[in-house]
């Protein structure tokens, strides 16, 4: 059987032009889930109703792949969660189905590449903070809170009448921030 899913990132978009090709695709209408929501986010009960209904034999149709997902890594999970659930996937524009082997053997290719290209980033990350640590940088982000903010918060804090919260705000910083840059807060003034 088949199931659509078709989705719109903004009100102003219409899912007519969509919903016609899924349609003409042979897709039941009382069988197309829908979401009108950017694809970036990743809660979409639209698709998520239409994975839940999608049984061993089944395919998901979509329109397009971007339709579907905004990222290659997103698109290989919801590829890959159907496939577990023995579900094809067919793209009407791309006219990708995997159904056929051509279509497996393409979407792990995707899947291939999307994890080369991870591996890059996580070498070319790894590679720049070397570079940075040998220059005599430190990585992360930089504190919030300077030597001399500390030396201040110190000598606020060994007011008692002063509280943490108190100091935090003068400085312009949380609460949170002052105790982890003052590892035991008042009580590590002195």
């Amino acid at each position: 059987m088949l199931i659509g899913y078709q989705r719109v990132s903004t009100d102003d978009q219409h899912l007519h032009l969509q919903r016609d090709a899924l349609v003409k695709a042979g897709v039941d209408p009382s069988r197309i889930y829908e979401d009108k929501l950017s694809g970036a986010k990743t809660n979409r009960p639209g698709l998520e109703h239409a994975i839940r209904a999608a049984r061993e034999g089944d395919v998901l149709v979509v329109w397009r792949l971007d339709r579907l997902g905004r990222s290659l890594k997103d698109l290989i999970h919801i590829a890959e969660r159907l496939e577990e659930k023995g579900v094809g996937l067919r793209s009407l524009q791309e006219q990708i189905d995997t159904t056929s082997a051509a279509g497996r053997l393409f979407f792990h290719m995707m899947g291939a590449l999307a994890e080369f290209e991870r591996n890059l980033i996580r070498e070319r990350t790894r590679a720049g903070l070397d570079a940075a640590r040998r220059r005599g940088k430190k990585p992360g982000r930089k504190r919030k809170l300077r030597e001399q903010d500390l030396v201040a918060a110190k000598a606020l804090l060994a007011d008692e009448s002063i509280t943490v919260v108190e100091v935090a705000e003068r400085l312009g910083v949380s609460p949170a921030t002052l105790y982890r840059e003052l590892p035991g807060g008042r009580s590590g003034v002195g």
